[in-house]
């Protein structure tokens, strides 16, 4: 058992695996930051893993405790009804396992600072 904190993003899904580069992309950019942890995808729907497969994947690695961050820019009903009834389901599966869920990364100050500074060096390049 590594006894790392596992960590997994979250994200909707898509038909097209493209669509997923930015997700793995920060996925790897996790990792460099935070070596002491283990960190996973998960997506809602249509492309795998899903929420409960990353976090047994996690707990076969060791971890007890995992936060989920759920990857949507707003608090919609993926995230509010979804996303909790996943969670619990995990809960019940690995119940010596903390499981806990943050706020989706749109709601943080620091990551719409980031957008609106991307957002406002676009308005240089036209």
């Amino acid at each position: 058992m590594s006894g790392k904190p596992g960590i997994v993003l979250f994200a909707h899904g898509s038909r097209d695996p493209r669509w997923a580069e930015p997700f793995e992309r920060l996925r790897d950019k996790l990792r460099a930051q935070r070596p002491d942890a283990d960190v996973s995808l998960a997506f809602l729907e249509l492309m795998t893993p899903n929420l409960g497969d990353a976090i047994a994947g996690l707990v076969r690695q060791g971890s007890e405790t995992i936060t989920v961050v759920p990857v949507f820019l707003g608090q919609g009903g993926h995230v509010r009804r979804d996303l909790p009834a996943l969670a619990d389901a995990c809960r019940a599966a690995w119940p010596g396992v903390k499981i806990r869920v943050s706020a989706a990364i749109g709601e943080d100050d620091a990551v719409l600072h980031a957008l609106a500074t991307y957002c406002a060096n676009e308005l240089d390049r036209t």
